[in-house]
């Protein structure tokens, strides 16, 4: 429970599980993986050496089979299960028969998904993982801050650690402090009780069960207008939107749609040919939006406005007043969680 964020709890899983030095298995973030899978400008790129996975650029998908081919020749210590711009659901079953086939540690980061899971709209890495980290700030709605759960005994500490007079769970606490940090957080760690208790609730439950309905309706209503989205769908939270095709970026795109008060990231798509300063793709997610009281119908508003800014692109300064002022105005129908406008 003391990890400060999701970076520092997988720092704390590399200092228990791996060496520098050691290889690693991850997503590479031009796939949909997140820098601290082994991504070259991170530590976890510094320290260790990466044996990316990633998708088929034809599909969008992940490709177990080529996983365990390059598995079974790198030989890995650790494989992250784990993404963060990655739309559809992930095999954990076949993660963990490929890490127990080369006696790898396999960790799930669950950092963009773990509402889903409590939700029973994604699988559950628990069964399947030595270990799982997590943050609490995004779709769980808690404080920013991370944590991590692990097995307490460790099946390769005799091949990996056999002078170790430690368990794998009292080696990642040991990592976490006196390892990497400090005195805990103790104002984060109420609040994550907090968020926990709340996510046991029906109503967090049914929430999580929204937030995919929300982006599948949304996923559909772009296609019908005409737009490419990455995968070729969602199973998450995520719409990742594909502009190979047209002659404006990602870049493009998200800065257009934040003038028009949209908010969202130009990001790198499978297959993708241009530079990660300018992408073919975007980034979006439901989580706030549901958590807003939207449902599917208001999707295709959101849908309607995000085609809008793309027809307009290159003369966004023209149509950007019109369509804040008319976000502004639907918003008045939708109340943030938490906050009553009374008191601000």
């Amino acid at each position: 429970m003391q990890p400060y964020s999701g970076s520092p709890a997988n720092q704390a899983v590399y200092r228990a599980v791996a060496k520098p030095g050691d290889k690693i298995m991850g997503m590479p973030v031009t796939d949909g993986g997140h820098l601290t899978h082994g991504w070259k400008v991170s530590f976890s790129g510094m320290d260790y050496v990466q044996v990316p996975y990633g998708t088929n650029p034809e599909t969008g998908k992940i490709d177990m089979d080529r996983v365990r081919e390059i598995a079974l020749r790198e030989r890995p210590k650790l494989i992250w299960a784990g993404t963060s711009a990655y739309p559809l659901k992930l095999d954990y079953a076949a993660f963990a028969e490929i890490a127990k086939e080369i006696d790898a540690y396999l960790v799930a980061d669950i950092s963009h998904i773990n509402a889903l899971v409590i939700a029973g709209v994604h699988p559950d890495p628990v069964p399947y993982c030595d270990i799982v980290t997590s943050t609490s700030h995004k779709m769980l709605r808690g404080p920013r801050a991370g944590f991590i759960m692990s097995k307490i005994e460790d099946r390769y500490q005799q091949k990996y650690f056999p002078t170790s007079k430690f368990n794998l769970a009292q080696r990642i606490d040991r990592a976490v402090f006196p390892g990497l940090q400090g005195g805990p957080h103790m104002h984060a760690i109420a609040a994550m009780a907090s968020a926990f208790a709340y996510a046991k609730t029906d109503e967090f439950k049914e929430y999580g069960r929204q937030i995919v309905k929300n982006a599948r309706a949304l996923v559909s209503a772009i296609i019908e207008k005409g737009y490419a989205v990455a995968s070729g769908g969602t199973d998450t939270h995520l719409v990742v939107l594909d502009f190979r095709k047209e002659e404006f970026t990602g870049k493009d795109v998200s800065q257009a749609l934040a003038k028009c008060g949209i908010i969202a990231n130009f990001n790198m798509v499978p297959g993708d040919q241009r530079k990660p300063s300018v992408t073919s793709g975007v980034r979006l997610g439901t989580p706030s939006l549901t958590s807003l009281g939207m449902k599917e119908n208001d999707m295709l508003k959101v849908a309607d406005w995000i085609d809008q800014v793309c027809k307009n692109v290159h003369d966004i300064d023209k149509v950007a007043p019109r369509i804040r002022g008319e976000i502004a105005e639907y918003l008045k129908g939708f109340e943030i969680p938490g906050i009553r406008p009374k008191l601000i």
